[in-house]
């Protein structure tokens, strides 16, 4: 059959990134307390189009997925080299956005319960290969100035920290979820008993973080990891008692 894609194109205009998205596909990723966890991931392919071809073979993007195992950064890199031989590109690029379980124990009870935790990996590869890890956390932060000035009480609130690094060695998503919890007022637990929601209320109203302690707490802690070349941190507080939301972002390399 006539390969229409394959024709020549006139016009001379390379394209930086043509492919697919919203590809929803079983996926399994590295996981430190079981091994590897079964998830279900939306994905974004792409490659370059150079400008004498007409179209790319959108087909080719989902067999190249198709070979993929287990996603981990080497096989991501395996898997970025696949789409440039299948599409005769010399750049393609990957991105997964998925849900991640993590089993967590109340503090106090020890009852275990699940928490979902949004993850992504951003790649790409022309000769050279780049690989950005995403966690979006969700935390309890309790307002500083609500405490200081309040003579009970102090209001508090839900809030995301997202953090996206390079890495110099490899790191386990529940590392990275670990500083945004412990750089915030308290963790979140899906399940609480009632000597759990004491102990959070009351963890939360001693350690009281502006959405910029929250974030310059999670600097100081990717900066002391040592593992980390290149960071993107933002912090949004979904506000209970303002009718807006807060937040902070900060994003810098680490030449140490």
């Amino acid at each position: 059959m006539i390969d229409v894609q394959s024709q020549k194109d006139q016009r001379g205009i390379s394209i930086q990134k043509v492919g697919i998205k919203d590809l929803n596909w079983p996926i399994v990723v590295m996981d430190r307390e079981n091994k590897t966890q079964t998830t279900i991931a939306k994905i974004t392919a792409a490659a370059e189009l150079k400008g004498d071809i007409r179209g790319t073979h959108m087909s080719r993007f989902i067999e190249a997925i198709d070979e993929l195992k287990v996603v981990g950064p080497k096989e991501i890199e395996k898997l970025l080299d696949r789409i440039k031989e299948k599409l005769l590109s010399d750049r393609a690029y990957i991105r997964f956005d998925f849900p991640y379980f993590i089993n967590k124990r109340t503090p106090v009870t020890g009852t275990l319960s699940p928490l979902k935790v949004d993850c992504y990996f951003e790649a790409e590869k022309d000769q050279k290969f780049d690989l950005k890890v995403g966690v979006v956390v969700p935390v309890h932060t309790l307002c500083p100035c609500s405490k200081e000035i309040s003579e009970y009480g102090a209001h508090n609130q839900r809030a995301y920290v997202t953090i996206e690094v390079r890495m110099k060695k490899f790191m386990w998503i529940e590392e990275l979820v670990e500083i945004a919890e412990a750089s915030a007022s308290c963790p979140l637990y899906s399940i609480l008993k009632r000597p759990d929601e004491k102990w959070v209320t009351e963890r939360a109203y001693q350690n009281p973080r502006f959405v910029e302690d929250l974030l310059r707490e999670v600097v100081l802690k990717i900066k002391e990891d040592g593992r980390i070349k290149w960071y993107k941190v933002f912090v949004e507080s979904i506000e209970s008692i303002h009718n807006h939301n807060a937040f902070a972002y900060i994003e810098g390399e680490i030449t140490k």
